[in-house]
């Protein structure tokens, strides 16, 4: 059977164990939950776009061409992938990025795989050490290194996703 943990506030914690002492326990309750949620029916997903792509076009003032190169080269984007990347964000097709964001993105998945490489490396010498009857002594100042590196990694990426979809919705 699969273990599944997550963390929450204290306060949170103490909420849900007094909800789950009427629930036959938190267990009981967590497995429940779970169980409604995947009975639910699956949000409606959008299909991808498919078909070669058309040419439409729009024409603008001198003035909204300027703004337009104005804030598609903020984005780090030509005119022209500016204004697909806003009308494929108002049609809920996968989120659009920039390059730079792209750059951003490559960049958190590095540091994550180089983080997740470092913990394998320590549970592969624990385990090791285990087998040859050997005590281990946890380094605990590389995982709590680790643990802050994961956090921080975890908040950058957020904060990407999040000004993503800011922009695009409109909010930035």
């Amino acid at each position: 059977m699969a273990l599944i943990s997550l963390r929450v506030s204290d306060d949170v914690a103490a909420r849900f164990s007094a909800l789950a002492a009427t629930q036959g326990g938190k267990s009981a309750l967590l497995r429940r939950l779970i169980a409604d949620a995947l009975a639910a029916p699956a949000p409606r997903m959008l299909a991808l776009p498919v078909g070669r792509p058309e040419k439409v076009t729009v024409r603008f003032r001198e003035s909204e061409m300027r703004q337009l190169a104005e804030v598609s080269h903020q984005r780090g984007m030509t005119r022209t992938g500016w204004i697909v990347a806003l009308v494929r964000s108002r049609l809920a097709s996968p989120v659009q990025h920039s390059p730079g964001e792209h750059e951003v993105l490559r960049a958190i998945v590095r540091e994550l795989n180089r983080i997740g490489g470092n913990i394998n490396q320590i549970a592969r010498a624990a385990n090791t050490s285990v087998l040859q009857g050997r005590v281990v002594e946890p380094d605990l100042s590389a995982i709590q290194e680790a643990k802050l590196a994961i956090e921080a990694e975890l908040a950058r990426l957020r904060n990407a996703l999040n000004g993503n979809a800011d922009y695009w919705d409109g909010r930035r």
